[in-house]
């Protein structure tokens, strides 16, 4: 395999960002590249500076999206699109569980199942789902700092379980699976509701941060490896960035939330 044995390709997400990046880099690769994504406007940029095709659809239209499906033989699909939310489940908003189901999973499935069939068929082809750190490991006080949800961090994993089932099903064909994992990468997932077209600055100005190229280059890694090599994931962070967490509350602490809860018992 390797980007010579492949024609086609369909990125999700592509109006900016992790997408944007990838389309320039898969095109620069040569190969015919579908950029699916919302605005309209950023798309026809990138179609003029690549050549790229625009698909300007909703993710959450599955009519629009079963056409897509069906007109091409798509060889590679990177599954990129995503939104986040700042919340934890104390305080999620039934909506914005409804939209990161909607967009981080279920539109993945969908389009997963339309696209992969004719890649077993074919014994021909990669897919490449963009998950995230969020999907390995859970985040503690700082987990907004990092703009994760609880429903995002659930979603991810669904990701990265739907990578690994994916192999399963796809044994005996030569169509291979990618999952890349990436941590704090500056793009608009950071945006700040002021600055429309620019990150927030306490999320990428403050921290190191990876650039959307970084990622499309993994990316490419993985697609243009030999047939006899399926990268299965990479996991792709700042050098200043560190996950896990730990933590233990002491005996005093302990004590005081006893004390609370007692106190709460007895009003």
């Amino acid at each position: 395999m390797g980007f010579s044995d492949y024609r086609t390709a369909l990125v999700t997400g592509a109006s900016s960002g992790i997408g944007a990046a990838t389309v320039r880099r898969l095109c620069a690769a040569r190969l015919e590249v579908h950029a699916l994504g919302r605005d309209h406007q950023r798309l026809a940029a990138l179609s003029a500076e690549t050549g790229c095709r625009v698909c300007a659809l909703d993710l959450n239209n599955l009519a629009a999206l079963t056409r897509l499906g069906g007109s091409a033989e798509f060889d590679v699909l990177v599954n990129n699109a995503g939104q986040s939310r700042r919340s934890n489940m104390l305080d999620t908003a039934s909506d914005d569980v409804d939209t990161l189901i909607d967009v981080n999973l279920r539109a993945v499935l969908h389009l997963t199942r339309l696209v992969v069939p004719g890649m077993a068929q074919r014994n021909r082809g990669h897919v490449v789902n963009v998950s995230s750190i969020a999907g390995h490991y859970a985040f503690g006080e700082n987990a907004t700092t990092f703009n994760s949800s609880v429903a995002y961090h659930a979603t991810k994993s669904g990701i990265r379980s739907l990578a690994q089932q994916l192999r399963i099903d796809l044994y005996g064909t030569c169509a291979r699976v990618t999952e890349v994992s990436p941590g704090r990468v500056a793009t608009r997932i950071f945006q700040n509701q002021n600055a429309a077209d620019h990150p927030d600055a306490r999320f990428v100005d403050t921290f190191e941060t990876l650039q959307s190229e970084d990622i499309a280059e993994a990316i490419a890694f993985a697609v243009g490896a030999p047939a006899r090599m399926n990268v299965a994931m990479i996991e792709v962070v700042p050098t200043f960035q560190v996950v896990g967490e730990l933590r233990f509350a002491s005996r005093s602490e302990t004590a005081q939330l006893r004390d609370m809860t007692s106190g709460a018992d007895n009003a």
